[in-house]
């Protein structure tokens, strides 16, 4: 009877010891902000915590796209003013004009009606002549925005915070999950990952860096804990046009025209991932030279690089994390930093 009693007791501990070793885990697939997502996380309110944040992402999409008609920036760029912003709006579009001066013009929140020029935001895809872009561009600059009783814009000048809001919804998301006590969670948005600690053994999270040039291949892969990690790369959004050249939807604010500077993937990793998608854009418009300057001068910034004659650029605080695949295992590698 005692042995019985004991391979019982024996059995439980077992069951209660492989329960905690396996917390609960809950995902779902969501289509927002024109992407397909998948949200992972594991513990206890786990599904009730990701059905809050997948509702937060549709939230912010309400809000910021341009698409949609009765979003609050379509108010204003029909407008010209808003005179409530939410605070979501008014710290997103504030963001981006601050950002805008500390990357050189590279990220600009008003180039808008250059966007609509190409036809991105919509399926007539355009080549827009010169003398369009000059008269486009004419209207836009970040200090056409002002903030006094809310967000007003200078005539024809228009917005779009399409390379900042999925990094904001990411960090909404992750914030909700922590309020709900989740310390592991995974968010892939789209080209944007957001992470909550660690995986649920403690290990860290290793993230494919997508090859460019090759859709089914990596770059590489980056282990992390408690970061986003966000890629900026014309190979998702593009359109081959009448002339036989591809565009892509990334567009250069001093040209109006698709950026090409040599950079052809660009990705950041950070703890704000609001931050990180700006500033992947803007790498990606830098080129590899100012770039690399940018990134000498922001050692709390860490990015991953590919440029066309597929060399790597990797900044030195990811180094010991960051591992080269299959093309890339004997590319150039420069460390920056």
């Amino acid at each position: 009877m005692k042995i019985k009693f004991a391979l019982i007791a024996a059995m439980i501990v077992t069951l209660i010891l492989c329960s905690c070793s396996q917390p609960e885990e809950y995902s779902m697939d969501i289509f927002a902000m024109d992407t397909y997502m998948s949200l992972m996380a594991y513990g206890r309110n786990s599904e009730k915590a990701l059905e809050e944040a997948a509702e937060e992402i549709e939230k912010t999409e309400e809000l910021l796209s341009v698409t949609r008609p009765d979003s609050e920036i379509s108010q204003l760029n029909e407008n010209g003013f808003l005179e409530n912003p939410s605070d979501d709006m008014l710290y997103l579009v504030k963001t981006g004009v601050e950002l805008n001066g500390e990357v050189d013009g590279a990220f600009d929140i008003t180039l808008y009606p250059v966007i609509q020029a190409w036809g991105f935001t919509t399926e007539s895809k355009n080549i827009p002549t010169e003398e369009t872009l000059v008269g486009l561009l004419s209207d836009t600059g970040v200090a056409r925005v002002h903030f006094e009783n809310g967000i007003t814009l200078d005539d024809n000048t228009k917005v779009d915070l399409g390379g900042i809001a999925k990094g904001y919804a990411g960090k909404k998301a992750a914030d909700i999950l922590k309020q709900y006590g989740i310390t592991s969670a995974l968010l892939n948005m789209g080209g944007n990952i957001q992470t909550i600690g660690a995986k649920p053994d403690g290990s860290s999270w290793k993230i494919g860096i997508k090859d460019p040039q090759n859709e089914s291949s990596l770059v590489g892969s980056v282990e992390i804990i408690d970061k986003a990690v966000v890629t900026s790369g014309g190979y998702e959004r593009f359109f081959i046009g009448d002339d036989g050249k591809r565009y892509h939807h990334i567009i250069d604010p001093k040209t109006g025209k698709p950026a090409e500077n040599g950079i052809i993937s660009a990705t950041v990793i950070g703890d704000d991932g609001t931050l990180c998608d700006a500033l992947s854009t803007s790498l990606y418009i830098m080129g590899t030279e100012k770039a690399s300057e940018y990134l000498n001068a922001h050692s709390e910034t860490n990015a991953i690089l590919v440029t066309e004659d597929r060399t790597l650029y990797i900044t030195r605080g990811i180094e010991p994390v960051f591992k080269p695949l299959n093309e890339y295992i004997n590319t150039t590698i420069n460390v920056i930093g």
